[in-house]
């Protein structure tokens, strides 16, 4: 018998139906490192590879968390520390942690119920916000049936028809987003071989985007559907969407003071440090490696929201410490999503929560505004 190649396998996944987790169950997280091994093992491999995987050689992947280690944190004592706080705000929300769920594409990769499931999850752990991708693989309704009435902000890939944008902002306000996600770094796919390899399509559609997708984006791949979305972003269209939104806007995928300072010239009102998740730019630096400069120059003109590598309160520490407002977390909501559906997303925010708090009571941090008077030293 021949045996097939992954790119067979792949297509079989989806001209059978992909067969994502449908499990509902709290899982136990001692680290995010090792809910990507579980995961893998439960995901399909076309949908876990796009999940996991990264462009290039990964080296930006890798150094997402490698950078990490180049910052230590002090512990402090007699620092009379108890029972640390880390509720923080941002834009007048009030949030019981300081991060949140950066927007992700097709969370039903890895599991059937999509974002909803994770829509359901962050609405049990309460007091956090959902960042909802227009390249969701679920409806604004579908979402709001899991979500209710906790905080979500919006995230665009823009169409190439302004009017389009329109009516795709009106539905996001329509169902409750109090702000707007720019993603700048992403005009077209980075060079994700494992896609590639696997023959990669998406098994579903997009209904957020369908309208300006011929397609709806179902069997296509990453790179056909940026294709037909706006390539050609500038500074214009951080000023139309705060025009025409009236939401204060991000702009996610900055890594440069330069083009931090030129989104606010453009009136952003807040900076979204992001490389992606490794996705884009192999070869650009780890997030966090671009974080301090871009804090210095910001100069607390507006928040600043850190994401990429996020994996133990550490981090979370650390991006604080550095110039973060608040910390998005992704990948590892994914994994637990895969491996317990919502409630493998609400154990995976509850493990966050815990593990910042361990961190904040060792580093005698008493509340969020403590960690960002917190010193960092240098590792050499």
């Amino acid at each position: 018998m021949t045996k097939k190649t992954v790119a067979e396998e792949i297509k079989e996944e989806v001209d059978a139906g992909y067969n994502a987790p449908s499990n509902v169950n709290e899982i136990e997280v001692i680290n995010t490192y090792e809910l990507e091994e579980k995961a893998r093992e439960v995901v399909p491999k076309g949908g876990f590879d796009y999940m996991s995987g990264a462009s290039g050689d990964e080296f930006t992947l890798k150094q997402n968390t490698k950078a990490w280690d180049k910052k230590g944190i002090l512990p402090r004592v007699l620092a009379d520390v108890e029972f640390p706080e880390t509720s923080t705000s941002i834009f007048g929300q009030d949030l019981k942690v300081p991060f949140i769920m950066s927007p992700i594409a097709a969370h039903g990769l890895a599991h059937q119920s999509k974002e909803a499931g994770t829509a359901k999850g962050i609405a049990e752990f309460g007091g956090t916000i959902m960042s909802i991708s227009a390249y969701s693989g679920a409806s604004f309704s579908e979402i709001e049936e899991g979500l209710k009435d906790n905080n979500r902000w919006f995230q665009i890939y823009m169409s190439k028809d302004d009017e389009m944008n329109k009516n795709i902002i009106d539905e996001a306000k329509a169902d409750g987003a109090t702000a707007i996600i720019l993603t700048a770094d992403a005009t077209l796919s980075g060079n994700r071989d494992k896609d590639d390899h696997n023959k990669f399509v998406y098994p579903f559609g997009m209904p957020i985007v369908s309208r300006y997708l011929k397609g709806g984006a179902k069997n296509m791949s990453l790179n056909n559907i940026y294709a037909q979305s706006k390539q050609k972003i500038s500074v214009n269209d951080v000023h139309f969407l705060k025009e025409y939104s009236g939401l204060p806007v991000f702009v996610k995928g900055i890594q440069t003071p330069e083009d931090a300072m030129a989104a606010i010239g453009a009136g952003a009102a807040g900076i979204w440090v992001s490389n992606h998740g490794g996705r884009q730019l192999d070869g650009a630096p780890g997030s966090f490696e671009a974080l301090e400069a871009i804090s210095k120059a910001v100069q607390g003109r507006v928040p600043i929201v850190f994401d990429s590598g996020i994996r133990r309160g550490e981090h979370i520490f650390k991006a604080i410490a550095s110039g973060a407002d608040i910390v998005g977390v992704g990948r590892p909501v994914l994994y637990g999503l895969a491996l317990g559906g919502w409630k493998g997303v609400q154990s995976v925010f509850e493990y966050f929560e815990e593990d910042l708090k361990r961190v904040m009571q060792l580093a005698g941090t008493q509340t969020i505004e403590d960690i960002k008077h917190a010193r960092l030293f240098d590792i050499k």
